[in-house]
């Protein structure tokens, strides 16, 4: 195996990645490589071992790395969970376990993905049916003054409670892709055997 044979196949593994984390790593190799020289070549793919273990390799570091930062934004929280999938993948353990792992994983995820999603949608719900007690309440302000006082209240603290229950989805969701990530981390750390 050559160098360009070897940057192809890191390159077709690592693929997946976010572009920044792939940029970084192709970079990597690719220096690792011009300073080793042509005359050095095959030396330099010993040292590295195989591109496949490598990738791997990378795909854990980075799972690990994501782990422990804090979730910055939604963006971000679902690029740590995707590399966390891929770290799992990428672990040196058996076909079969790795394929029903990686099962698990991407249940796990869709079902905490799903349960957030249901409960955004009732704060939203929560939120949004207020709006209609405001106006009815307004309404019936010109037939009964003391209902429709009591209406808009109700209305007005139905939008403070739905503000409120929407941000604490939000914190939510950002919790659980920090957890999840975090979750993902550990499971690639602790297929990490090789440290480059």
């Amino acid at each position: 195996m050559n160098r360009e044979e070897y940057m192809k196949c890191l390159t077709h593994r690592l693929r997946r990645l976010p572009k920044e984390d792939f940029d970084k790593a192709i970079s990597y190799y690719t220096e690792y490589f011009e300073e080793a020289g042509p005359e050095n070549e095959a030396q330099a793919i010993h040292d590295l071992g195989s591109p496949e273990l490598a990738a791997d390799q990378i795909i854990r570091n980075i799972a690990a790395e994501n782990a422990k930062e804090p979730i910055k934004d939604v963006r971000h929280g679902f690029y740590a969970v995707w590399i966390g999938i891929l770290a799992v993948f990428a672990a040196p353990i058996g076909i079969p376990l790795a394929l029903t792992l990686g099962i698990l994983a991407l249940t796990f995820v869709f079902l905490i993905l799903v349960l957030i999603f249901c409960v955004f949608v009732v704060t939203i719900s929560v939120a949004v049916s207020a709006i209609p007690c405001i106006v009815i309440g307004v309404w019936m302000l010109f037939t009964s003054f003391a209902d429709g006082m009591a209406t808009i209240g109700i209305g007005l603290i139905g939008l403070g409670i739905g503000y409120w229950l929407i941000v604490a989805s939000v914190a939510l969701g950002k919790g659980a892709l920090h957890l999840m990530t975090r979750l993902f981390g550990r499971v690639a750390k602790g297929g990490n055997t090789k440290k480059n």
